[in-house]
């Protein structure tokens, strides 16, 4: 994951949906927003990807820095080219500015552009996001029917964003369960998701 934003844009399959709830979790926070959440044995992503996503979150925070400079707070997060972008800016101008920087990064095939166009948090807020990802991923990981690095878990102002290529049940387990969390505000669902057919052949692999 990394600092910084870019335009909204509807993720293939992936489903961006909403979901009150009272929950918590902690991975790890970078520039200030939570991210992790790595779930078991395989990544759905080929290694190919997984260099990609690691290459456009580096390009994502050099070029939200040249467009904020030291304002705002930006986290981007790559998952299968497709980037969130998490945090707070000062203006909506700048949302838009950030979303375009990202947009244009190549490979990037997707935004999920979550800027919110406010003050930047505190660090006690973050410190507080990067614990309720953490159990977020604890929760999964203790349930024990969710595979380890299928999801990625970014928390930012205690709602927690879930991302990865799942299957709708996995979707709506994982959901479930980061709803479970105390502390955790809102549940937004960033997945790609995926037929049974296509995780039996993933797994196969």
């Amino acid at each position: 994951m990394s600092h910084f934003s870019a335009p909204r844009a509807t993720l293939l399959a992936a489903v961006l949906a909403t979901t009150t709830l009272l929950g918590a979790c902690a991975p790890l926070v970078l520039g200030g927003a939570v991210v992790g959440g790595v779930l078991s044995y395989t990544d759905r992503r080929t290694p190919g990807t997984q260099v990609e996503d690691e290459s456009i979150e580096f390009k994502a925070a050099n070029r939200i820095r040249q467009v904020l400079g030291e304002r705002g707070h930006v986290n981007t997060t790559s998952y299968n080219r497709s980037v969130l972008i998490t945090g707070e800016v000062p203006a909506e101008a700048d949302r838009d500015a950030v979303n375009q920087a990202v947009a244009g990064i190549e490979n990037v095939r997707a935004t999920v552009n979550e800027l919110a166009v406010m003050g930047a948090t505190s660090l006690t807020a973050r410190s507080n996001d990067t614990i309720l990802t953490s159990k977020v991923k604890a929760r999964y990981i203790d349930a024990g029917d969710l595979q380890s690095n299928t999801l990625k878990v970014v928390t930012e102002r205690s709602t927690v964003y879930l991302l990865g290529r799942v299957t709708e049940r996995e979707a709506g387990r994982a959901t479930e369960l980061a709803r479970g969390v105390d502390g955790v505000a809102k549940v937004v669902r960033v997945f790609e998701v995926i037929s049974e057919a296509e995780l039996a052949r993933l797994q196969q692999k």
